[in-house]
């Protein structure tokens, strides 16, 4: 999304994956339970479901979350106007956002073509019994 149209991000919702991550503790970065979080999301994907909530987003690339730095990356999210209006009237928080967003992100396009041909592609059967080693005389 364009940020020159939206020049004050510094007071944007941040959104870090490790908040959604199901693969992640609370310890660790977690902000929503386990049965709603999702798996390994990205900024990409988090960044699409934003667009489709209608709510203004930037993807900042070269930040890293400070619990986990090799994990690259974050989403900044508009949820109130300058006049303190919503955005989206059905997110008013970040937390309705993070279980939002959880919930659309298994159902991403890019997600189900991954999954169909992981599914499509089927890899021959070995001959060989489970029982290997060196033979003895």
């Amino acid at each position: 999304m364009d940020t020159s149209e939206l020049p004050n991000i510094k007071k944007w919702v941040v959104m870090y994956p490790v908040y959604i991550n199901s693969k992640k503790t609370m310890a660790e970065g977690r902000r929503i339970g386990v049965a709603k979080a999702c798996e390994n999301p990205t900024c990409a994907e988090i960044g699409d479901c934003c667009s489709y909530l209608k709510l203004p987003f930037a993807i900042e690339i070269d930040k890293a979350y400070p619990r986990d730095f090799m994990q690259r990356g974050r989403v900044r999210v508009l949820l109130k106007k300058e006049d303190e209006t919503l955005c989206n009237p059905s997110i008013s928080s970040r937390k309705q956002l993070m279980l939002r967003v959880a919930e659309m992100v298994p159902r991403h396009h890019g997600r189900t073509k991954k999954q169909e041909t992981a599914s499509t592609s089927t890899t021959a059967p070995s001959n060989k019994s489970g029982k290997g080693g060196k033979k003895r005389r």
